[in-house]
């Protein structure tokens, strides 16, 4: 669950109203929930069926035969060089929106395009990665303090926004809907697209423990029930927050805003205006502040623990033979992946002058092309294969899920306006990591590192 809440939530509601220009964007939280659910089946069935670290590496390698498996497990790896610093850059571009709500002159650009931005606002995330890259650049022996940190910030800033809401929101405000919002419109069915890719975005993480699948005490049974559960719970917590938030605030005044600060920090202005009323200016003022420190320090442990966790996986290809040796080298005396680290590092760097949107829409893009289509075509690829493999979780209503988040997916893709864009982002980064690939087994002999 951590996973998944990490900053997404308090960043991404305007965008998610914009995307439909109403509440009825919701509806792309219900969709974006079922279809977790479906893709969350299937990393279900395979994770409990090959517990081994790793997740959609190890299972490429397993479902798909010979060197096409080893491709494509390259292929994984090599798309990740690209969407983990997308992540991280999404938090770090959060952390500097909230950020500027502390001090608003952070949030003037000096020089901005349709998806790009250069001002203050670039210079704290850029900072925010290097801070974490420093904190990173030494061996941690024990992380548990991270995850106390990120559980408490976060689900007290939940419950803070839940418990305000209780006490001075209006439910008929949270829908209050404009006039036709449900008329199936061809208007309609791309806001649908593009507020489903942002509850995509917000979801991932669920499948997270399949990564640690080694590690899962009892996976036949944890794996599954990690899973699924927290797709549950979160869903359940994201629309309540939702709600929330649009019972305090309407949302006309929000897809409104000049002060474009306030509409990014949306968290410390529903404060803010929740309290004002009843407690003055200055304590409105300084409620909002503290609302925004706490999704700073939420957001800055997410971009903690990405850079942590990701950092390893480049690593673990190439000791396994199946990538640059380059990054299974560690640093001589603090015995962490170095070279993995500094480059994801800096790769976020040059992430951080796009914007919030244009690093979402690029991230779950990529990832749905190079990775998770190849899983749902994988998962069905090898009950056909292998019908006699143990499986200790079969995923409900077989095929039905996986045909569902294809089509589900493939809507994501192809259902919003200018897709065109990611797609030929995503068709990039595939062709030259097939170049890379062929390059490498021409000239490098396929071997294993040595632990």
């Amino acid at each position: 669950m951590l996973d998944m809440i990490g900053v997404g939530p308090f960043i991404t509601l305007p965008l998610l109203l914009g995307a439909m220009a109403g509440p009825q964007a919701m509806l792309g939280w219900i969709f974006g929930a079922t279809l977790a659910l479906c893709d969350g089946l299937v990393w279900a069935e395979l994770g409990a069926a090959m517990p081994e670290a790793g997740g959609t590496y190890r299972f490429l390698r397993a479902i798909y035969p010979g060197k096409l498996g080893r491709f494509l497990s390259f292929l994984f790896v090599f798309q990740l060089m690209f969407s983990a610093p997308l992540s991280v850059a999404s938090g770090c571009i959060g952390l500097s929106q909230y950020a500027a709500y502390l001090i608003p002159a952070i949030g003037a650009p000096l020089a901005h395009g349709t998806w790009w931005q250069i001002g203050p606002g670039t210079a704290v995330a850029i900072a925010s990665v290097l801070v974490a890259i420093l904190v990173l650049y030494r061996n941690l022996a024990n992380l548990r303090w991270v995850s106390y940190v990120l559980w408490i910030t976060v689900i007290s800033t939940i419950a803070w926004i839940l418990v305000t809401a209780l006490f001075f929101g209006h439910l008929h405000t949270a829908f209050d809907l404009p006039p036709g919002a449900f008329h199936l419109t061809p208007a309609f069915f791309t806001g649908l697209a593009s507020a489903m890719l942002i509850a995509t975005y917000d979801f991932w993480g669920y499948y997270n423990i399949t990564f640690l699948g080694a590690e899962v005490r009892d996976p036949a049974k944890t794996i599954p029930r990690a899973i699924l559960i927290s797709i549950v719970f979160v869903a359940l917590l994201y629309l309540a927050l939702n709600v929330a938030v649009l019972a305090v605030l309407p949302w006309r005044p929000i897809l409104a805003m000049k002060d474009l600060a306030s509409r990014q920090a949306l968290i410390s202005f529903f404060i803010q205006s929740a309290y004002t009323p009843r407690f003055g200016p200055a304590a409105g003022a300084f409620l909002g502040k503290l609302a925004a420190i706490l999704v700073m320090i939420t957001a800055f442990a997410s971009i903690f623990s990405l850079l942590l966790g990701y950092s390893r996986i480049p690593y673990a290809a190439a000791r396994d033979g199946n990538f640059f040796r380059i990054f299974g080298k560690l640093h001589r005396t603090l015995a962490f992946p170095r070279t993995s680290l500094l480059y994801l590092g800096g790769a976020a760097i040059l992430f951080c002058f796009l914007s919030l949107s244009q690093v979402i829409a690029a991230l779950v893009v990529l990832r749905i092309v190079v990775q998770f289509l190849m899983q749902h075509i994988g998962v069905i690829v090898l009950r056909r294969r292998q019908p006699d493999l143990k499986r200790p979780f079969r995923l409900w209503l077989y095929p039905v899920p996986p045909l569902l988040a294809l089509a589900g997916f493939t809507y994501i893709l192809l259902g919003r306006p200018n897709y065109q864009r990611e797609l030929w982002m995503a068709g990039v980064v595939v062709i030259i990591g097939a170049i890379a690939y062929l390059l490498r087994t021409q000239f490098t002999p396929q071997t294993t590192m040595p632990s």
